[in-house]
């Protein structure tokens, strides 16, 4: 007997999916009806749409609606998309538009040609009987373990509205405290690019006239030795500039090739972590995103096992990544939380006792949220303490650098007018 899936609604309003044995597409709308169910949707099994990933495998291209959307290799929502979506589609949710409809309608009000595609498998997938979440997963550079298992969670809590506004909420807050940091690190590489390209300026083209200046007048006499030291780097720069570039590509690429090791990877984060100036802003900043990730894993009903496992995953720096693995070895053993933390000696003490209190209390994910709170407002602060430290510095700095060349140069002037004198 051939079989029909099904969108429908209950007597209560709420979207059901199944499938049906039925002789014909009107029986089984008749039959949904006896059951109290509301069909919105019929389709014979033989018709529905081939799997997404079978699609998109084969050149990734998609038409529809008259448009063709062409991509080149896995297609990927960006971060700030996405957030943009998981915001829209919670709003949608929580008017009361069934999941297929919005998402259908975040398809159709989409400009963005990856962003439309994606939905617009997602919707498909779930039109055909799967779950939200089964259908997210068959894109997972777009939605990684912790965008997918919060909706796991929300789907069994019949929470998915909550889980979607927390996890808005989440992006919204990371891609806050990131660009915080970006905007400190922005100022100090423009300077350091105008002091090096003032720096090469000069060593090229205005010291090597000095140079034949002073090999025509001292004729042959000895130059200060901050002079000739001016000189020989000059002289480097100009005839060994392509050395010069090849040798800090070099260095630039051993790095990378070394940071792609684990042991690489660690070392490079721990240089980071605890670097001066910059150190500070790093490690508030994983400190905020660790009591984030896992207060809202914890709040939308991710066990403590498996939150951890995600935090680890999602960490972004190798040194609180391994002190979470402790954690959370220590917590199968059936410890608490605070305790391995704060043996880990990588999170601070306030942060550790504000953990030990959430767990004598119950309340553990609410004071994950505060101390995420807390560390952002920190990492605000800290950014601007940073900024304003930073200007000076880099103004002295090049000011030495500059000084420097030119006392290089006006010392050997002394000994040509004392001459001439």
């Amino acid at each position: 007997m051939p079989q029909f899936l099904y969108t429908a609604m209950d007597s209560n309003g709420k979207e059901r999916r199944g499938k049906i044995d039925s002789p014909t597409e009107e029986q089984a709308a008749a039959a949904l009806k006896k059951q109290d169910l509301y069909p919105t949707s019929i389709k014979p099994v033989k018709a529905v749409k081939t799997a997404p990933s079978q699609k998109t495998a084969a050149k990734g291209k998609k038409k529809k609606g008259g448009a063709l959307s062409m991509t080149i290799g896995t297609p990927v929502i960006k971060r700030k998309q996405l957030t943009l979506f998981t915001r829209q589609l919670a709003i949608l949710l929580d008017a009361g538009l069934p999941l297929i409809r919005s998402l259908k309608t975040l398809e159709r009000q989409s400009r963005d040609p990856i962003v439309k595609l994606i939905i617009g498998e997602t919707a498909e997938t779930v039109e055909s009987g799967s779950t939200f979440s089964e259908s997210l997963a068959k894109n997972p550079k777009s939605f990684d373990r912790l965008f997918l298992n919060m909706i796991r969670a929300g789907e069994a809590a019949g929470a998915m509205e909550t889980i979607l506004n927390r996890l808005a909420n989440f992006m919204e807050s990371s891609a806050r405290i990131a660009g915080k940091v970006k905007s400190a690190l922005i100022y100090p590489i423009v300077v350091l690019v105008v002091a090096g390209g003032v720096t090469a300026g000069l060593m090229v083209f205005i010291v090597p006239n000095f140079t034949k200046i002073f090999d025509d007048l001292l004729k042959g006499e000895p130059l200060p030795a901050i002079t000739q030291w001016v000189m020989n780097a000059s002289e480097v720069m100009k005839n060994d500039a392509l050395t010069v570039i090849g040798i800090i590509v070099g260095i630039i690429i051993a790095i990378k090739l070394i940071c792609k090791t684990k042991q690489g990877k660690y070392v490079f984060d721990w240089i980071k972590y605890n670097m001066p100036l910059f150190g500070p802003i790093i490690a508030k900043t994983a400190i905020s995103r660790f009591a984030r990730t896992l207060g809202t894993l914890m709040a939308s009903g991710v066990g403590v096992l498996g939150a951890l496992n995600i935090v680890r995953e999602t960490a972004g720096n190798d040194v609180v990544a391994n002190a979470v693995g402790k954690v959370h070895d220590a917590v199968k053993e059936g410890e608490g939380i605070a305790p391995p933390l704060g043996a880990t000696k990588i999170f601070p003490e306030m942060v550790v006792s504000m953990i030990e209190v959430g767990e004598e209390t119950g309340k553990l994910p609410d004071m994950l949220e505060k101390i995420a709170d807390t560390y952002e407002e920190e990492v605000n602060n800290a950014v601007g303490a940073l900024t304003s430290l930073i200007e000076p510095l880099m103004i002295v700095g090049l000011a030495v650098i500059v000084g420097t060349i030119v006392v290089a140069l006006f010392l050997p002037l002394t000994k040509i007018i004392e001459k001439m004198s």
